[in-house]
């Protein structure tokens, strides 16, 4: 009986492995925290020089004019009209390939769809903003009256389909995650493959499928090359997507490309957007965190 109460002793492999698996993990704190502290003397420094009533709720950013401005408005509005854009795109045509990858195809076939899905999301985004403005840009430009060469429209249906694998991916893993003995049920009780696929497997695996929206979104709202490249530097209040506009990580491109005088509060501008990116992307990844831990389907 003492022998059955005493632990067993871990094999030195295994110690070995969760000593390496621990420090990797301290690693990726320990950087996360030097980010937040790199950027939090600088932030603290604006904020002493900019009233935050002004940060968030002044309309007009213009850090470099004689009168400076410093309200975010129009970098979370350029930010939030290219992530909508881009999630119109991604979200239907993601769960579309989702259930079809996940409910009619054969295993060969669907590691085949998923692992070319996986490759489109590996090309540079670069790539993708300078296919939005010299490729997309001029077809809309014939449709749309009024379409500037930098728009918001262009880049955020582009990015539609850089951030498809996110949501096709995701959400096919957590459909395969749904037990197959609750489609046979489904299946048994007269219901079309349709039916299986829209009514049952997606409502079981709903959780999933808004945590790979959420990771999806947060992916575009951080997304720089396409937007710098497409959507413009021009910050405006707007949500007209035929104009010129500026999101938080167009405008950081272009501050850290300038020559804002080192000390000055366009200089300490940028730290603050920075941070405001950093706190919403991980609010976002946080949320998706929680949906799935809450509201996830647990079957025995």
């Amino acid at each position: 009986m003492e022998i059955l109460k005493q632990r067993p002793s871990r094999h030195p492999a295994e110690r070995l492995t969760l000593l390496v698996l621990l420090l990797l993990s301290s690693v990726t704190l320990l950087t996360t925290l030097g980010v937040i502290l790199s950027l939090l003397g600088d932030v603290v420094e604006f904020f002493r020089r900019v009233p935050l009533r002004e940060f968030l709720f002044a309309p007009e950013w213009t850090p470099l004019f004689a009168e400076p401005r410093y309200g975010i408005a129009p970098l979370l509005a350029g930010t939030f009209l290219v992530t909508a854009i881009a999630l119109f795109v991604a979200v239907p045509l993601g769960l579309a390939l989702a259930v079809y990858v996940s409910e009619y195809l054969s295993p060969d076939k669907r590691a085949r769809v998923l692992g070319v899905l996986e490759l489109f999301g590996g090309i540079p985004t670069v790539v993708f903003g300078y296919f939005a403005l010299l490729s997309v840009t001029p077809l809309l430009q014939k449709v749309i009256p009024g379409l500037s060469l930098f728009n918001p429209l262009s880049a955020g249906l582009v990015m539609g389909f850089a951030i498809l694998p996110y949501v096709s991916n995701v959400a096919a893993d957590a459909m395969q995650s749904v037990p197959r003995s609750i489609r046979e049920a489904a299946y048994a009780l007269g219901a079309r493959p349709y039916e299986v696929a829209l009514k049952v497997v997606l409502p079981a695996a709903l959780s999933g499928v808004i945590a790979a929206i959420i990771l999806a979104a947060s992916r575009a709202i951080g997304e720089t090359m396409i937007v710098a490249i497409a959507a413009g530097q021009r910050p405006t209040l707007t949500l007209d997507p035929r104009e010129t506009i500026a999101t938080m990580t167009s405008y950081i491109v272009q501050a850290a490309t300038g020559d804002q005088p080192v000390g000055s509060t366009a200089y300490y501008a940028l730290f603050a957007v920075g941070f405001t990116l950093f706190l919403l992307t991980l609010a976002l990844n946080v949320l998706a965190q929680y949906i799935v831990e809450r509201y996830r389907e647990r079957y025995e």
